[in-house]
């Protein structure tokens, strides 16, 4: 088929990396423009951009599709159909229309739980056993459209968001070829989004990902494990932010909610209930370690309190 791939982040990637094999004839891949990315602030193309570069694909980058030219060139394309995976730009009508199947969005989530901008962090934060990947006739609300097919993953007690966001990436580099010799033997068939059960997932504010101590242990964990590695669920300690990248409960340990419970050969802390452990730390401007090797770098021991002053106020 003659696709128009759509997309900009790493997740996308093994996608047009399936639809090329697949051999399928990619028409144009849009991608968000190059971005100030690094200490340096250096425009650098997205992960997308570089790897359509690498299969010689022609690469386009509008900032939007409010112009009129936009809408026209991308209808020029006479594409079949659009792939349209984590793009970042919303596509208006006159773009969900142009090709002849129309626009097929790969969400990671079980819709019509999850809609919007943050389904991987989001499912894991709420204590979610299961997620997964579905193909979707794109429509002009938000991730409202019929699906199309679907793809089931579990969440474990140790999944984090960048653990699921790689198994989300091959599960859709699956399922995108998948679906698109289903449309063409015309057996691709779409079901309706319940009408209950919607949630949306919005983006995650850096205040957010503050850990609240005085949560329940089990919702300090889900919480840690959803915000890793990016942006990092924290705390402060001597006025520094320390990110938690890793945790687990601990079974049977409870005390005052922030309080240190043990700071040697592990790093446990009191939560509203129960308790969790810390197993892997980030330290402002430094690289990610395990609780002991965190713990003989910084000022830490039994008894002491991880609330800041804010917390206590």
């Amino acid at each position: 088929m003659r696709v128009i791939f759509m997309g900009t982040p790493e997740i996308a990637v093994p996608v047009l990396g399936e639809l090329v094999a697949s051999g399928h004839e990619i028409a144009a891949v849009y991608t968000r423009a190059p971005a100030p990315r690094g200490r340096g602030q250096q425009l650098r193309n997205s992960p997308v951009h570089m790897a359509a570069q690498e299969f010689g694909l022609e690469v386009r980058t509008p900032k939007n599709f409010k112009a009129v030219e936009a809408v026209e060139e991308f209808s020029a394309l006479k594409a079949d159909v659009a792939i349209v995976i984590a793009y970042g730009l919303i596509l208006p009508e006159a773009i969900l229309r142009a090709p002849t199947y129309g626009c097929l969005n790969l969400h990671a989530s079980l819709l019509p739980r999850w809609r919007g901008a943050a389904p991987i962090h989001r499912a894991i934060m709420a204590g979610d056993t299961e997620t997964g990947v579905q193909v979707m006739q794109m429509e002009a609300g938000l991730d409202t459209g019929p699906i199309l097919l679907s793809e089931t993953i579990a969440i474990g007690p140790d999944t984090t968001t960048g653990t699921l966001h790689d198994q989300i990436a091959i599960v859709a580099a699956q399922l995108a070829p998948r679906a698109l010799a289903a449309l063409e033997r015309g057996a691709l068939m779409a079901s309706a989004q319940a009408s209950d059960g919607v949630i949306y997932a919005d983006k995650i504010s850096s205040a957010e990902a503050k850990i609240d101590w005085a949560a329940p242990g089990t919702n300090i964990d889900c919480h840690i494990r959803g915000l890793s590695p990016f942006p990092g669920a924290w705390f402060e300690h001597n006025d520094a932010r320390v990110k938690v990248l890793m945790s687990k409960l601990d079974q049977g340990r409870s005390g005052e909610p922030g309080r240190v419970l043990c700071a040697d050969d592990k790093l446990i802390v009191a939560c509203g209930e129960g308790a969790v452990e810390l197993v892997t730390l980030q330290r402002s401007g430094k690289r990610a370690q395990d609780a002991v090797s965190f713990l003989r770098g910084i000022a830490l021991k039994e008894g002491d309190s991880l609330l800041s002053c804010s917390d206590t106020n």
